[in-house]
Formats: C-alpha cells, structure tokens, sequence
C-alpha cells in the first residue's frame, strides 16, 4: 500500500509549494509524476519548474513532448501515465489518479481558498482510506510549515 499525503495549502500558491517537494523526491533518489487537471496547469508548470529560482532548475518533462521514460520529473494530464516508472505521483488542482497501488508515495496538494478543490481533496482521503492506504494530513501554518493535523 502507498503512504497517502495529503497537504493543505493555506499560505502558499501550488507554484510555491510543488518545487520543494519535487526536489526532495529527487534527493531521495525518487522518479516523479505530477499529474494536473488540465493541459494549460500542464504547460503552465512545464514552464515554471524550469525558471521557479534563478540558481536552480528541476529537470523535467512533459507528456506533450514524448520522450516520457527519460524524465526523472513527469509531467502530464493522464490520470495512468507513468512511463518514467516513478514511485511518487503528486495531484494537483483536483487531478484523479487511476490508482496509487503501484506507488510508495501519492501527494495530493490542494488549495485552502479553492471549494471545489477541497471537497475533491476530502473525497479522496475517504477513497485512499477505503482503500487500505495509509494517509496523512498536513495543513500550512502561517508560518508556511507543514503541520502533520491527522
């Protein structure tokens, strides 16, 4: 079963948030998918992964551009897509996976200020639950750490 997380973000924009924990995953030596909502939040953090900071970059691709197995970052809309064979899969924007059996870790990030995205987001823990996975909830402080709330 897949370790569940589940982090609310109160104080922080997706673009703000999605980078750092990219970037742990890699650390750990982790192959990633992120899998957004639609293909504009696609490209839009196709374009932003590679220019979020000026003194580093995450390298990443795009399943618009092929070549998906190379990447150690994918990419895409596909709710199956996992070609570069990651262990993590990251949700975003309300973005449904097909399954999270395959994973040692689903993240799930979900805006605060959005409704929609929370009732989604509380609809998947029930899921993930059901399912036998083990999940966590973090909410952001005002400080924007993560605290560990269920």
């Amino acid at each position: 079963m897949a370790e569940v997380l589940f982090y609310h973000m109160t104080e922080s924009r997706l673009e703000d948030t999605l980078p750092d924990l990219l970037e742990k995953c890699l650390a750990r030596g982790w192959r990633v998918v992120v899998q957004a909502a639609s293909e504009e939040r696609r490209d839009a953090l196709d374009h932003h992964l590679w220019t979020f900071r000026d003194d580093a970059f995450l390298p990443h691709g795009s399943d618009a551009e092929g070549s998906c197995a190379l990447q150690p970052i994918l990419l895409t809309v596909d709710p199956a897509q996992a070609e570069n064979a990651p262990q993590v899969r990251f949700m975003v924007d309300g973005a449904v996976p097909q399954s999270l059996e395959p994973y040692l870790r689903g993240v799930y990030l979900f805006d605060g200020h959005d409704a929609a995205q929370l009732e989604s987001a509380r609809g998947r823990w029930k899921v993930e639950k059901a399912a036998g996975h083990d999940v966590t909830y973090w909410q952001q402080s005002e400080d924007r750490r993560w605290v560990k709330k269920a």
